[in-house]
């Protein structure tokens, strides 16, 4: 593991200190003060500007966004952005560096930070911001606008602002944020098929001004507004929008109709991974076992079966799961969506392969001996 983990650990260890810094009231106004300005740091800057370029900005800003969102020593701002590209075009497969689904809920919520692989930054993901020397500058120093926020904490309110007003608002900064990695991914609704487990979560929408509105997001990545529904509550976007007002950011880009309505079309690679999804709710295996089962039962040898199954006459093939039984299965387990045929029909090819793959190999073994 990454030797940092070590100060991740005291971090957390050091909020216990305010046992002997006291309380005071100037720090729980620095607490809650830089929990919202950073929050929504990681989330208009971090996220939706480095990660997703959903809106526009001047240099100056874009500095200071990512100052501000670097200042909660989660790494900087072009290691973030750079795992977080990366994190979309793998959502969920074995290839994303932090889904709960393959490696479990407490990796994907903190221990994939602290894996030496993990470390490096791609900067030909962000290759866009990597060209600014003052971006590389916060990336050589990463823990520096960290420090400065701490030092000012100090100077402010003594060793309770530091404590409390700086390491309490860092580590809830640390694990809110975390949530969309992890439990984003696990518990919430899903109102778009996404090819992922990304959910929209109302609690962690609240906590972290917008950003648990993460189906919607996966969605629609490069929207500057993820709370799509007028309930649904995206305090970063309201603040964005307000800025935009003062003329600090603009071409704030929304989700199309199309996608608000969930009649837009599917990515061929939304469409292929959910069909693995939908096809992997059926096992080869067991299928290609009953086929060979039946044959005194059916009087179809096993040849017989993989040619009808190489041919899709799937209504005379006894076990083998119809179009139609795929279609009902897919209703049950996906939202409403106008691709659904392709992702049924991608997932019966890719069931009658993986079947077909197992009968061919039988039958080449029984070829085999024969002709021993």
């Amino acid at each position: 593991m990454y030797p940092q983990v070590l100060p991740f650990l005291l971090v957390h260890a050091g909020c216990v200190a305010a046992i002997w810094s006291g309380v005071s009231w100037q720090a729980i106004a620095i607490c809650v003060a830089l929990y919202g300005l950073r929050m929504f740091a990681i989330g208009a800057g971090y996220h939706r500007y480095f990660s997703h370029r959903a809106y526009a900005t001047s240099r100056t800003f874009q500095f200071i966004v990512a100052f501000l969102a670097q200042s909660t020593a989660q790494k900087s701002v072009l290691w973030w952005a750079a795992k977080h590209r990366h994190h979309h075009l793998h959502s969920d497969t074995e290839q994303d560096v932090h889904s709960p689904r393959h490696k479990g809920f407490v990796y994907s919520h903190v221990g994939w930070i602290f894996y030496r692989q993990h470390d490096a930054t791609d900067l030909v993901k962000v290759s866009d911001f990597a060209s600014y020397p003052e971006l590389m500058w916060l990336h050589r120093f990463e823990l520096l606008p960290a420090f400065v926020i701490a030092g000012l904490c100090f100077l402010i309110a003594g060793w309770s602002g530091l404590v409390v007003g700086f390491l309490w608002s860092t580590v809830l900064l640390y694990h809110a944020t975390f949530c969309i990695n992890s439990l984003a991914h696990v518990r919430g609704r899903k109102r778009y098929v996404t090819g992922d487990d990304s959910r929209n979560n109302w609690l962690l929408a609240l906590l972290t001004m917008g950003e648990g509105w993460h189906n919607n997001h996966h969605a629609y990545q490069s929207s500057a507004r993820q709370g799509f529904r007028w309930w649904e509550v995206d305090v970063t976007y309201y603040a964005l929008v307000a800025l935009s007002w003062l003329g600090i950011v603009w071409d704030l880009r929304k989700p199309p109709e199309r996608v608000l309505r969930n009649e837009h079309p599917l990515a061929s690679r939304v469409v292929k991974r959910t069909a693995e999804q939908l096809a992997a709710c059926f096992s080869p295996e067991s299928i290609a076992m009953d086929i060979k089962s039946s044959v005194y039962e059916t009087g179809l040898s096993v040849r017989d079966a993989l040619v009808l199954l190489q041919q899709r006459v799937d209504l005379r093939l006894p076990h083998m799961p119809t179009r139609d039984r795929l279609l009902a299965e897919a209703r049950q387990m996906f939202a409403k969506t106008r691709s659904l045929d392709a992702i049924v029909d991608r997932a019966y090819e890719h069931l009658v392969e993986s079947v077909g793959s197992l009968l061919a190999r039988d039958v080449l073994a029984m070829e085999t001996v024969k002709g021993g």
